[in-house]
């Protein structure tokens, strides 16, 4: 794979690999691409692939005002002509039967078809009302790392620069702010420095529980090709149950119990200091070392954020902060001297030579390695700080922001990092990196946006498990949601479900393609064109921003967000924001954007070099030249000759070795509910299936989302593959089948849910505890029961 442009033979071979990988069978996938070839294409465009944040380039085919088919694009540097089955499914996520076409208003318990004028007319009239008898606190948004950077800078822009709310969340929030959190608490600044050239670079390979073979099966196949040209190569797989990945050509595996990844990550801390294996030039020269805060909660109680207040209101809202203190080396190294292997051994159970064995590979100076992870790092209680310790692994070792060295965080969104990270569209950020309750990034905002400086609040709105919160107390009155599906996906879904019909002042506004469990929750659904029935552009995992033109009408009288973003601010006395004059809009929205990060390290290309160029580009971009690896002498232009490596996020250029201890999780299995249950996704489903599970082909494969339980669990409970199991917790239970192996293989105590089927609504029995620092709730570790239904 190390051509960009794939011979017929190149890419058999290449779909053998990825079918073997992701478990679809290659005559699936070739059938799906020859189908792509034959069809009768008036016209070929580019775009990124709708679904995960690897960001594949597709060529979309359409005939008569239809998208009738795709291609990888083999010109696309991510997959270069491959795509997953997904990938392949492009076409039929826009024609399912029950699209929504027309604004629909709540009567009772139903929906009345009405107008756009009178929708927006509604909206507007909610929000206006909201605000002048309760404040601008009183409103929020939610939107998505599905949005596209146009609509999150817009969206951003509305309700920062012009209603004066920083009540501006995402979905992100629940996928990668820990992953934010332990980028900017380690080098002040976000996203990853490397790049996925890394992949035909390393030699070894860290899966931290991360599953890519299903979730990021395009970037799993290129590791496996890459072992496959060297079998000097090796793949290290932590996970909490056998998966996908635990398969071969996996080289070491290690099956830990939940939350036990802090034990082990210091442990092999431990072992790359005790034996030598640190760069100790790099140390000198590069890193500081820092303590926080421990003990710091679980987020659980709603006076959490509110310094224990019995009172729980905008007023009295302090969101929780780390305070870090600064700390020497041999400070750090008495730090780890506890975590011997065999002392995380009894906390993990991962014997104590397992995990030298992975410490010495990754600390071997003459390897190259490459660290991967997802939701299993960052939807964890200690998120921010099991992030902090694999920075750690790789500082200690030197080996980071070069070639085939990389920490490197996955994204599971098309634009979890272009949209709500880089437009900075959460509650606490501005755009290009900025802060609101920085003074001087106030400042740049206000001047940029052409808005008085005191428009713009200091103080973080509230993030989304406490926007939920507030909407089920009642502080905020008027929620629009936009491209997401919370009340499926939230934690303790309950709560929130029942939380936003309590009625009174409350008015949710959904915008939506299809019937989700979020809007049969609200009060007015707006119908939204998706994908590239809109232009677009999306920012994947390894800093590339790629753009789309429009080419197909949505159905009905669906609108685009952007379209919706700006009728709203037109009608509530605001549409100056986004009055260019005679400039067509996206262009104009992106090139004030760019102004934020231009300078700063997150330098963009013009708009005009976006639309051009196949495949995007990696920022920082200078002098039209895309950055590779960054903090680099040599690969990243704010590194000057003679620096070799500067983290330049940092006041002083060097990065930060935090000490994080091992703290349990916030519920554990106890004598009443004696499972750990963990939840996830599973390849052929995307997040909650609003639009996959409207692809027969992926439906028919993955019907319904079961229960995974180890064989001798099942026999001790009288329970049979196929046989209906109750998974109760104290917050809720469901119902659904049991699976006693196949794809996964679960460990004696756990149980393991995908969370894509509202038939099967696992969230209603998750608990929402979140990482106190990132704010990001933790999927992966509750109590729970099981009983035969």
């Amino acid at each position: 794979m190390a051509s960009k442009h794939l011979t017929r033979r190149d890419f058999l071979k290449s779909s053998f690999a990825l079918a073997a990988a992701s478990g679809v069978p290659a005559s699936l996938l070739i059938a799906a691409q020859a189908g792509a070839q034959e069809a009768n294409v008036e016209a070929w465009k580019k775009a990124p692939c709708r679904f995960c944040g690897v960001g594949c380039g597709v060529l979309v085919g359409t005939q008569k005002g239809k998208v009738v088919a795709v291609r990888g694009d083999p010109e696309a540097p991510v997959n270069r002509g491959l795509l997953c089955i997904k990938g392949y499914s492009l076409p039929k996520i826009l024609y399912g039967r029950d699209r929504y076409t027309e604004p629909l208003l709540r009567q009772g318990d139903k929906f009345v078809k009405i107008a756009w004028e009178r929708a927006m007319d509604l909206m507007a009239g909610k929000f206006k009302d909201a605000i002048q008898k309760h404040g601008p606190e009183s409103v929020g948004v939610y939107f998505s790392g599905q949005s596209t950077v146009f609509e999150g800078y817009a969206v951003n822009k509305l309700m920062k620069g012009g209603i004066g709310s920083n009540n501006i969340e995402g979905n992100p929030r629940l996928c990668m702010a820990s992953a934010v959190a332990g980028f900017y608490s380690t080098f002040n600044m976000d996203e990853p420095m490397g790049c996925y050239d890394d992949f035909e670079l390393a030699d070894t390979f860290f899966l931290w529980g991360s599953n890519m073979a299903e979730m990021h099966p395009i970037l799993y196949s290129r590791m496996v090709e890459r072992k496959h040209q060297d079998p000097n190569v090796k793949i290290v797989s932590l996970q909490t149950y056998t998966n996908r990945s635990t398969d071969e050509p996996a080289d070491l595996i290690m099956i830990f119990n939940p939350q036990a990844d802090l034990a082990i990550a210091n442990a092999m801390a431990h072992v790359v200091v005790k034996d030598g294996l640190t760069d100790e030039t790099f140390i000198k020269k590069h890193v500081n070392f820092k303590k926080g805060l421990t003990q710091i909660g679980y987020g659980v109680e709603d006076k959490f954020e509110y310094g224990g207040s019995a009172e729980q209101s905008w007023k009295t809202y302090r969101p929780f902060a780390d305070k870090a203190e600064a700390v020497s080396y041999d400070d750090y190294k008495k730090f780890l001297e506890s975590y011997t292997p065999e002392y995380a051994e009894k906390i993990s159970g991962v014997p104590a030579e397992t995990i030298r064995q992975a410490a010495r590979l990754f600390g071997d100076p003459k390897r190259k390695a490459v660290s991967l992870w997802t939701m299993g790092f960052n939807q964890h209680v200690r998120g921010t700080w099991i992030n902090n310790l694999l920075y750690n692994l790789h500082l200690l070792t030197g080996k980071i922001a070069a070639p085939g060295n990389s920490p490197f965080s996955l994204t599971g969104q098309p634009s979890a990092c272009g949209t709500t990270r880089e437009t900075g569209a959460l509650s606490h950020l501005l755009p290009g990196g900025h802060f609101v309750a920085n003074e001087e990034h106030r400042k740049k905002a206000a001047e940029i946006w052409n808005v008085p400086v005191e428009k713009i609040s200091p103080r973080p709105g509230y993030h989304t498990m406490e926007l939920f919160r507030a909407l089920d107390r009642g502080e905020i009155k008027v929620l629009w949601i936009n491209t997401t599906n919370p009340f499926q996906t939230l934690p303790h879904a309950g709560r929130y479900r029942k939380g936003s019909r309590k009625g009174g002042d409350r008015f949710v506004i959904v915008s939506e393609v299809y019937p989700s469990e979020t809007s049969r929750h609200a009060d007015l659904i707006l119908p939204s064109a998706m994908w590239v029935e809109k232009e677009g552009m999306f920012g994947n995992t390894e800093r590339r921003t790629q753009h789309w033109a429009k080419m197909v009408e949505p159905p009905g009288q669906a609108k685009d967000d952007l379209w919706q973003i700006v009728e709203l601010a037109k009608r509530l006395g605001l549409g100056k924001l986004f009055d260019y004059g005679k400039e067509p809009l996206h262009k104009a929205l992106f090139e004030e954007y760019r102004k934020f990060g231009a300078g700063k390290g997150k330098d963009l290309a013009p708009y005009d070099m976006y639309v051009k160029v196949r495949g995007g580009l990696r920022w920082p971009v200078v002098e039209g030249k895309e950055t590779r690896w960054r903090y680099r002498e040599g690969y990243d232009p704010y590194v000057k000759k003679g620096e070799e490596v500067k983290f330049y996020g940092q006041p002083d250029g060097r990065a930060v070795i935090w000490l994080r201890p091992y703290e349990p999780a916030a519920e554990a299995p106890d004598r009443d509910y004696p499972f750990w249950l963990s939840t996830g996704r599973v390849l052929e489903h995307w997040h909650t299936g609003t639009i996959t599970r409207r692809v027969p082909e992926l439906h028919r494969a993955v019907p319904f989302a079961p229960v995974w339980i180890n064989p001798e669990d099942a026999k001790a409970l009288g329970v049979k593959a196929g046989d209906s199991v109750r998974v109760k917790s104290r917050r809720g239970e469901v119902v659904t089948k049991a699976e006693l192996g196949g794809r996964n293989t679960v460990p004696k105590g756990v149980v393991y849910v995908p969370f894509f089927d509202e038939s099967v609504l696992i969230n209603l029995v998750t608990l929402d505890a979140y990482d106190p620092i990132s704010k990001q709730p933790d999927f992966k570790k509750c109590a729970v029961r099981l009983e035969k239904a």
